[in-house]
Protein backbone atom coordinates (compact mmCIF):
# COMPACT_ATOMS: atom_id res chain seq x y z
CA UNK A 1 0.00 0.00 0.00
CA UNK A 2 1.74 3.38 -0.85
CA UNK A 3 -0.01 6.58 0.20
CA UNK A 4 1.21 10.41 0.67
CA UNK A 5 0.26 12.11 3.93
CA UNK A 6 1.16 15.23 5.39
CA UNK A 7 2.77 14.73 9.15
CA UNK A 8 4.74 17.76 11.13
CA UNK A 9 3.82 20.33 8.47
CA UNK A 10 5.90 17.94 5.43
CA UNK A 11 4.64 15.96 2.98
CA UNK A 12 5.68 12.10 2.87
CA UNK A 13 5.22 8.70 0.55
CA UNK A 14 4.56 6.13 3.08
CA UNK A 15 4.90 2.39 0.77
CA UNK A 16 5.08 -0.70 2.63
CA UNK A 17 6.49 -2.12 -0.38
CA UNK A 18 9.53 -0.49 -0.06
CA UNK A 19 9.76 -0.04 3.96
CA UNK A 20 10.87 -2.77 6.49
CA UNK A 21 8.33 -4.02 8.56
CA UNK A 22 9.59 -4.26 12.05
CA UNK A 23 6.89 -5.14 14.12
CA UNK A 24 3.56 -6.44 14.35
CA UNK A 25 0.47 -6.42 16.93
CA UNK A 26 -3.20 -7.65 17.19
CA UNK A 27 -6.32 -6.75 19.20
CA UNK A 28 -9.03 -8.96 19.43
CA UNK A 29 -10.29 -12.32 17.95
CA UNK A 30 -10.60 -13.47 14.63
CA UNK A 31 -13.98 -11.91 13.13
CA UNK A 32 -14.28 -9.86 15.80
CA UNK A 33 -15.88 -6.40 14.80
CA UNK A 34 -13.55 -3.95 17.08
CA UNK A 35 -10.78 -6.06 16.46
CA UNK A 36 -7.41 -4.68 14.26
CA UNK A 37 -4.16 -5.83 13.41
CA UNK A 38 -1.46 -3.48 13.43
CA UNK A 39 2.21 -3.47 11.36
CA UNK A 40 4.85 -0.64 11.94
CA UNK A 41 7.17 -0.23 9.39
CA UNK A 42 10.39 2.03 9.01
CA UNK A 43 11.53 3.49 5.76
CA UNK A 44 15.08 4.04 5.04
CA UNK A 45 15.17 7.80 5.89
CA UNK A 46 14.01 6.73 9.19
CA UNK A 47 10.30 7.81 9.02
CA UNK A 48 8.26 5.20 10.73
CA UNK A 49 4.20 4.68 9.71
CA UNK A 50 1.06 2.10 10.82
CA UNK A 51 -0.21 -0.43 8.26
CA UNK A 52 -3.00 -1.18 10.48
CA UNK A 53 -6.18 -3.49 8.98
CA UNK A 54 -9.66 -4.47 11.00
CA UNK A 55 -13.14 -4.80 11.37
CA UNK A 56 -16.14 -2.25 11.06
CA UNK A 57 -15.62 -1.32 14.45
CA UNK A 58 -12.00 -0.59 14.70
CA UNK A 59 -9.74 2.13 14.38
CA UNK A 60 -9.08 1.13 11.07
CA UNK A 61 -12.40 -0.34 8.88
CA UNK A 62 -10.52 0.45 5.65
CA UNK A 63 -6.83 -0.09 5.23
CA UNK A 64 -4.75 2.72 6.24
CA UNK A 65 -1.17 4.23 7.11
CA UNK A 66 -0.91 5.93 10.40
CA UNK A 67 2.42 8.10 10.43
CA UNK A 68 4.47 8.09 13.91
CA UNK A 69 6.85 9.80 15.42
CA UNK A 70 10.51 8.75 16.05
CA UNK A 71 9.66 8.08 19.86
CA UNK A 72 6.24 6.11 19.29
CA UNK A 73 7.93 4.49 16.73
CA UNK A 74 11.20 2.91 18.49
CA UNK A 75 8.71 2.40 21.70
CA UNK A 76 6.10 0.26 19.68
Amino acid sequence: MRKTKTFEGKRHVYDTAKAEAVGNRCFGEFGDPAGYEETLYKTKGGLYFIDGVGGPDSPYPQEDIRPLTKAEGESF
